[in-house]
C-alpha cells in the first residue's frame, strides 16, 4: 500500500474488495475470456484505485469504475505483449540473418582459399614443367 494513503480509504478499498471482486471478476472473464488476464487486470485496479482515490476521492460509483480501469490495463497489457512479441521476432530475425551471414562470409572465404590454393599449384606446375 502506499505511504500516503488515509486510512478511511484503504479500508474502504478493501471492504469492496471483499464484497466486490468475485462480481468483478466474473465481469471481466466474461469481457476478456482469460481468467488469468482478468484476474491480474482486477488486481491492478485495485491498486490504481488506491493511487487515484487518495487524490481524486471515491467515485459515486466505485464497480464501474474499478472494471473500466481493470479492462483497460488488460487491453494495455496485451498491447504490451504485442510489441514485446514482434520486437522478439525481429530480433529472432536479425540474429538469424546476422549467423547466416556469417556462414556464408566463412563459405565464400572458404572458397577463396580453395580457389588461392589452386591458383598456388597451378604457378608450382607450370614453373615446374616449364
Amino acid at each position: 500500500m502506499p505511504p500516503n494513503v488515509p486510512e478511511q480509504l484503504s479500508k474502504t478499498i478493501e471492504t469492496l474488495y471483499r464484497s466486490e471482486s468475485g462480481g468483478i471478476l466474473a465481469t471481466l472473464v466474461r469481457l476478456l475470456g482469460d481468467l488469468d488476464l482478468a484476474e491480474e487486470a482486477m488486481h491492478e485496479a485495485f491498486a490504481a484505485a488506491l493511487d487515484t482515490w487518495h487524490q481524486a476521492g471515491i467515485p459515486d460509483s466505485p464497480r464501474p469504475w474499478l472494471i473500466s480501469t481493470a479492462r483497460f490495463k488488460a487491453i494495455d497489457g496485451i498491447r504490451r505483449r504485442a510489441r514485446f512479441d514482434a520486437a522478439q521476432t525481429d530480433l529472432a530475425l536479425y540474429l538469424e540473418a546476422r549467423i547466416n551471414g556469417k556462414q556464408e562470409e566463412e563459405e565464400i572465404e572458404d572458397s577463396q582459399r580453395a580457389n588461392g590454393n589452386n591458383i598456388g599449384m597451378v604457378a608450382c606446375i607450370y614453373v615446374c614443367l616449364g
